[in-house]
């Protein structure tokens, strides 16, 4: 289920995924989400962006051994 993020004045894009996702590097997942944003770098007070349903958990694999 999709749910939705608002925007506090003067947020980036790499803020937001880190708040509403848990990381910036899952940036690219939120504009994909928001593509009629995609061109806002600082978002105003108040805009309502869309969150969408990501895994978030990393595997096992996907980490350097130091972090396994």
């Amino acid at each position: 289920m999709l749910s939705t993020y608002t925007t506090s004045q003067g947020q980036a894009w790499d803020q937001v995924a880190k708040d509403a996702l848990g990381s910036e590097k899952l940036m690219h997942e939120m504009l994909k989400a928001n593509p009629e944003h995609r061109y806002t770098v600082f978002f105003s007070a108040g805009t309502e962006l869309t969150v969408p349903d990501v895994d978030t958990t990393s595997k096992p694999q996907d980490l350097p051994p130091w972090k396994r």
